[in-house]
């Protein structure tokens, strides 16, 4: 137990060089079971990446605290393996995409960065909507669908079709740069 409610950052730091000692090869072996398919280097940046976090955490619950910090370490994990395959998910389908155009037609390489940089913080808003909201901005959105169809699919009623549609867009312009 700390003795400070809050204890200075270089307490902090000794806390979480402590959790990195005692469960770091634990952590890596843990991942790495679960990425079995992308390699051990995976496995070892996203154990750096938890503790990275954990390092710069401003959470009040301190690692030399914990009970149960394999408990604490996996669910951060979880939520990075979620978030990791979910941008390797979206690469991959922007290479696919990227395949199918002519190589003279490819973007500069500068350009594919910003291009999927771009494409991860779209899908950072769209995660960030109501499943319901999402559904029908996407619909609206990508598959073109009117909002009377949209609203039958969805068994709701038109304006809260429309009103879903407005919540998406709001979401995506609050994103977009001032200029």
């Amino acid at each position: 137990m700390t003795l400070f409610k809050n204890p200075p950052r270089h307490i902090q730091h000794c806390a979480v060089t402590a959790l990195y000692v005692e469960h770091h090869a634990w952590l890596r072996g843990w991942l790495a079971y679960r990425l079995r398919s992308w390699g051990r280097g995976v496995a070892d940046d996203l154990a750096q990446d938890i503790f990275v976090r954990v390092l710069a955490s401003r959470d009040t619950t301190q690692p030399d605290t914990l009970r149960q910090p394999r408990a604490y370490l996996a669910r951060i994990a979880n939520c990075v393996l979620v978030s990791w395959r979910r941008r390797h998910s979206l690469e991959q389908a922007w290479l696919e995409a990227l395949a199918l155009v002519p190589e003279v037609e490819h973007p500069a390489p500068e350009q594919q960065s910003v291009i999927l940089e771009t494409l991860h913080e779209i899908d950072a808003v769209l995660d960030s909507l109501r499943p319901r909201v999402r559904q029908a901005f996407l619909m609206a959105t990508l598959d073109g669908m009117k909002q009377k169809d949209i609203a039958q699919a969805l068994n709701i009623a038109l304006p809260t079709v429309k009103k879903y549609i407005h919540e998406g867009y709001v979401a995506c312009l609050s994103q977009m740069p001032d200029e």
